[in-house]
């Protein structure tokens, strides 16, 4: 059984940074690769950033340039830094496989960005 623990947000100003952290039990970390998404109130979830296990990473447009996806495979972790903060980005973030395992969702992590 995998559980996928985010951690990180919180509120924050307008331009300001979080730093989340998704760590992931089990010994299969190595072998995906892995996206962080966010769902806002009254929308679907949507994926802003990916890894794969080469280290390739891709972003939504709307996060290019002010986030950044990382993973250690040592500590079957993959951080989302996030920088220049907006409002729009207030969501609750989640991480999951990039092709998402329905039964991996965990509670996510909630940003706010608000002054």
């Amino acid at each position: 059984q995998v559980q996928l623990v985010e951690s990180g947000g919180g509120l924050v100003q307008p331009g300001g940074s979080l730093r989340l952290s998704c760590a992931a039990s089990g010994s299969i970390f190595n072998m995906y690769s892995w996206g962080w998404y966010r769902q806002a109130p009254g929308k679907q979830r949507e994926l802003v950033a990916s890894i794969t296990r080469e280290y390739s990473t891709n972003y939504a447009d709307s996060v290019k340039g002010r986030f950044t996806i990382s993973r250690d495979n040592a500590k079957n972790t993959v951080y989302l830094q996030m920088n220049s903060l907006k409002p729009e980005d207030t969501a609750v973030y989640y991480c999951n496989r990039l092709v998402p395992a329905q039964n991996y969702w965990g509670q996510g992590t909630q940003v706010t960005v608000s002054s």
